[in-house]
């Protein structure tokens, strides 16, 4: 295996995360989520669109109506990138000034799973993850944590993996999901990260059905087994990757986010890319198309 990485998006002080590839238009969306931008980078001539939002966003997703859906500080929007124009679905957390959304994926049913953290300051556990059905009615899970990561699907829909970033947890959990209802049922430990150096940001499933998990303050991603076995670790460039996603016309690229702040001292010279938007070819393995949102 020749694995190539390299940096498409130089570095900055951003949080970068979000990745998303959308198969139709041939775009990866990303955003920043303290600089409060959404970003598109079009592989094939190289450029990089910014969309201001206006506040801290989490996570996107591309719908089939058109535009984006936002899980931003103040809750769920509509977003039209082109023209600006912003519609307010719900905000589940008015009540929690303290949270703000981060990681989310569309099952494969077209609804809008994300999850929410305290933003700043000591954490607390009270994250909470949401789904966001095809007709705007909202569900949430009961479980609390930290800070809710690492969202994604199996091949068939019949499982979901998600995560808690924080040091106190850094576990990844599965459970069955009926792809028809939007119910998940109980959840089982996947992958307790203290057996690698980074701790779970976000992550995506593979057509052979291995979730990668960029492990934020380790320096390297992971690829692991259906059946929660560590199967490969790759070094990156960056201290903090945060989200993998497979994009290019095969499936074939991983490109990554990554945060470009809060770095051990002393570190920044070996990580200049940091906060950067990388690709990595040679993999070996293809992706999964990502569906868009259908409400």
């Amino acid at each position: 295996m020749s694995v190539e990485i390299s940096t498409i998006v130089a570095g900055a002080e951003r949080l970068g995360e979000g990745a998303v590839w959308d198969t139709e238009d041939q775009r990866l969306w990303w955003v920043d989520i303290t600089g409060g931008l959404i970003h598109c980078y079009n592989p094939e001539d190289k450029s990089n669109q910014s969309f201001a939002f206006g506040e801290p966003v989490g996570c996107i997703a591309r719908r089939e109506h058109g535009g984006l859906v936002v899980a931003a500080k103040s809750g769920f929007w509509f977003f039209d990138p082109q023209t600006g124009q912003k519609r307010h679905i719900i905000d589940p957390e008015e009540n929690q000034p303290e949270n703000r959304f981060n990681d989310g994926t569309v099952d494969p049913a077209g609804r809008f799973w994300a999850g929410t953290m305290k933003d700043g300051g000591e954490p607390k556990q009270q994250g909470k993850f949401y789904l966001l059905d095809t007709d705007l009615k909202l569900t949430e899970m009961d479980k609390l944590f930290y800070t809710t990561n690492g969202l994604a699907f199996s091949p068939n829909g019949d499982t979901i993996y998600f995560s808690d970033s924080n040091k106190l947890t850094r576990t990844i959990w599965s459970c069955n999901y009926d792809s028809a209802t939007g119910l998940t049922g109980k959840a089982k430990t996947f992958f307790d990260t203290r057996q690698v150096n980074g701790r779970p940001d976000g992550g995506t499933v593979d057509a052979e059905g291995c979730y990668w998990m960029a492990g934020v303050s380790g320096w390297q991603i992971y690829r692991i087994s259906p059946e929660g076995e560590l199967l490969f670790t790759l070094d990156v460039p960056v201290e903090k990757p945060t989200k993998p996603m497979f994009g290019g016309k095969n499936l074939d690229i991983l490109y990554l986010t990554s945060i470009g702040f809060g770095l051990t001292e002393g570190s920044e010279a070996n990580q200049p890319d940091a906060g950067g938007l990388f690709a990595i070819k040679g993999l070996g393995v293809t992706g999964l198309r990502q569906p868009r949102f259908k409400g």
